[in-house]
């Protein structure tokens, strides 16, 4: 440890230009990252639909569509060459339409009446054509633009294609615009708490330059997540920005007694256990998201943990650089303290503190209970809104209904099951269509004397492909429902069968969400609790601890139950974690003061000296990481973000509740069980003091009457 002290506090200059030098190559390193927008291509390899999307693309001519192009008053032949031209546009895969069902000769020589109605209506109706796009994942942007051009203003485009195409277009624009907002407001926080006008940069500079090299870092990985990109360097700066004010906090003290390099050297030795617990907690909060079988968990905790380790590193090696190379204009650059004093608040907070703790008694199981109910959104539907997607979104379902196609992928057979598969999957409630090879061509017609790229759209030699038009929306219990029972008839008639589309591929990423979350919280709640246990070396306070951030946690998720909305698993995932993480270091700093305060004096006056001193510092954190939030959800158009950041917000603001309001009256109603297991707890006992004292007072009588008759 003290070898470590010296070489930070010696070697400023070259620590300096070490961290400078790696933040400007992961500065240029991060513009290399590779972005994925498709949630669906983070399901395991072993999921139905990803197998469904694998035998697609090996056994067919054409990938699964993930775009819908429609063309307003067009006939059949200038449909066919707008077809021709969309096909020709970088980044466009394949482009399906009614030629591809029914052979190109057939449609331009036979009168469209004299068609099937069933078939025809899902690709041609009231003059206006519906195309299907396969879009290159990675280009989205670029594709989107270029179809747009080619097919003007008064046509639509949509899809989960032109989704990922707006999704790109808005994600690094709203981080920066919700830095640009951010980070003056954190200044201002942190103007208000510190005594220099020249401390809260140096604090951003310190974790900015921890946030610059964790994105740099990310070019290792193959690829990164949107919402990895989005929340990460946000989330880093909320979390971790307390780690510096904790060290210069205790540097300022110190400097009161010493010269500025050993100040600086005590100041790290004392802030480095309680920092490293901090980060800790946090990083054990982020870390548990790695063990979900849904990849953007994995995708999000790696990310999120590593940012959290750089910035303990960044603060326990680059602070104190900069600081002593500061240290003179930090001098230069003193205020007057601006933060107001607590003492009538903790007053008032030990008033009301059982009233507080009856009312999270009350709320706890309610809020418990709605939080277990509440319902999740897994798609990326919502995300257009009110751009031109989604004005193109309502102008498609106006002509054609709700299009969300299924493709049922089984084993090429009998042409007379296949038959009968269809006739019942035709029955199924929201299944507009049923459109295969027995169903656009006739069981009873040969393969061989049908051209050959219709059979193709049907037929690989291995497999059959099904094609299913529903008018379900993307998800929701009436489309999971429907989707489960596709999957149970083809169970009935085959023994291999795989769905894919969207809604399939949503079914999928539920079924595995809902058992990942419960794993992930488990496993943060014990990472987290033992982290504690070890801490304070006792048993019960990281229950008292554990509950006081989980309740904040129910009660902050049942918003949605109560509201009769439903959550992005996305940020339910974040917040189950963030929330426990990061905010579970308020109760340690509370407790961990009120355990040093009682063993000098009794429970009340512990706890109200407790409050005093640290209702500040929780409250600082506090606010940074509520504004954080909720910034987030004021700057984002991306309804997963901005639900995100609503979430993080309140819930800070929750626990910060929760451990000044509730947390206190669980300490000393509990004082008596924390002593007995909690090890070497050392509490002050004033009954103990009072007959070591009668006992001092019995000594000296004896002696005096000893003393007198010996005179």
């Amino acid at each position: 440890m003290e070898r470590f002290l010296k070489v930070v506090t010696k070697y400023k200059k070259s620590i300096l230009i070490l961290f400078s030098t790696l933040a400007i190559i992961c500065a240029v390193l991060a513009t290399f990252v590779l972005v994925n927008y498709d949630m669906v291509d983070y399901l395991p390899k072993d999921a139905q639909s990803t197998v469904a999307i694998s035998i697609m693309n090996e056994e067919f001519s054409t990938e699964t569509p993930n775009a819908k192009i429609m063309l307003k008053n067009v006939d059949i032949q200038q449909a066919l060459e707008y077809k021709d031209k969309i096909a020709a546009v970088p980044g466009v895969t394949s482009v399906s339409w009614l030629d591809d069902v029914i052979s190109e000769n057939i449609l331009t020589t036979t009168p469209i009446k004299l068609l099937d109605a069933t078939i025809i209506e899902n690709y041609y109706k009231d003059d206006h054509a519906l195309l299907s796009v396969s879009i290159q994942n990675g280009g989205e942007t670029t594709t989107v633009e270029a179809i747009r051009a080619l097919i003007g203003e008064k046509n639509a485009v949509a899809g989960e294609a032109v989704n990922a195409a707006t999704t790109q277009e808005m994600a690094m624009t709203e981080v920066l615009r919700a830095m640009a907002i951010l980070v003056p407001m954190i200044l201002l926080i942190l103007i208000i708490s510190t005594t220099s006008w020249l401390e809260p940069l140096l604090f951003l500079a310190t974790i900015g330059v921890a946030i610059v090299i964790n994105m740099g870092l990310a070019v290792l990985f193959k690829e990164i997540s949107f919402i990895t990109q989005t929340v990460s360097p946000i989330l880093q700066l909320a979390v971790s920005l307390d780690y510096a004010i904790f060290l210069m906090h205790s540097f300022q003290q110190f400097l009161k007694t010493e010269e500025p390099t050993k100040a600086m050297q005590l100041a790290m030795r004392r802030a480095l256990p309680a920092v490293a617990a901090s980060a800790a907690t946090t990083v054990i909060g982020f870390a548990a998201l790695i063990f979900m079988r849904f990849g953007i968990g994995s995708d999000l905790g790696i990310h999120l943990a590593k940012g959290v380790a750089l910035s303990f590193l960044s603060v326990m090696i680059f602070l104190p650089a900069l600081t002593l190379s500061c240290y003179k204009l930090i001098n230069k650059t003193k205020h007057k303290n601006l933060m107001p004093s607590f003492n009538k608040v903790s007053k008032g907070l030990m008033k009301t503190k059982i009233p507080f703790l009856i009312l999270a008694l009350i709320m706890v199981i309610p809020c418990f209970l709605a939080q277990l109910n509440t319902g999740f959104l897994y798609g990326t539907g919502g995300i257009a809104g009110s751009s031109r997607a989604g004005k193109d979104t309502i102008a498609i379902e106006k002509t054609f209904g709700k299009d969300n196609p299924l493709v049922l992928i089984v084993p090429q057979k009998n042409s007379g099951k296949e038959m009968e598969l269809c006739d019942e999957l035709s029955q199924i409630p929201k299944i507009k269509s049923v459109i295969s090879y027995v169903t656009a061509v006739g069981a009873q017609i040969p393969s061989q004397y049908v051209p050959q790229e219709v059979v193709d759209q049907f037929y690989s030699g291995d497999y059959t492909r099904i094609i299913l038009y529903t008018n379900a929306s993307e998800e929701g219990e009436e489309t999971f429902n429907m989707v489960q029972t596709v999957l149970d008839t083809a169970d009935n008639y085959y023994e291999k069968y795989y769905l894919t589309g969207q809604s399939a591929a949503l079914l999928d990423m539920k079924n595995m969400v809902e058992i990942d979350t419960r794993i992930v919280n488990l496993i943060a709640i014990f990472g987290i609790f033992m982290v504690i246990l070890i801490t304070f070396r006792s048993i019960t306070i990281p229950i008292f601890l554990v509950f006081t951030i989980e309740t904040a946690i129910w009660i902050n998720l049942s918003f949605a139950y109560f509201g009769n909305n439903s959550l992005s698993f996305i940020g339910y995932l974040i917040i189950s974690t963030v929330q426990l993480g990061a905010t579970v270091d308020y109760a340690i700093l509370l407790t961990n003061h009120y355990l040093t305060e009682r063993k000098e004096m009794l429970k009340n006056k512990a706890m109200l000296k407790a409050l005093t001193e640290n209702v500040a510092a929780i409250l600082v954190s506090a606010s940074i990481l509520s504004a954080s939030g909720f910034i987030l959800a004021a700057t984002s158009s991306n309804p997963i973000i901005a639900e995100l950041g609503l979430l993080l917000g309140r819930g800070t603001v929750l626990s910060f509740v929760m451990v000044v309001c509730v947390l206190p009256a669980l300490l000393l109603i509990f004082d008596k069980v924390i002593q007995k297991t909690t090890l070497k707890c050392g509490f002050y006992l004033e009954n103990k003091n009072r007959i070591n004292k009668n006992e001092i007072d019995k000594k000296d009588m004896i002696t005096v009457t000893s003393t007198e008759k010996g005179v």
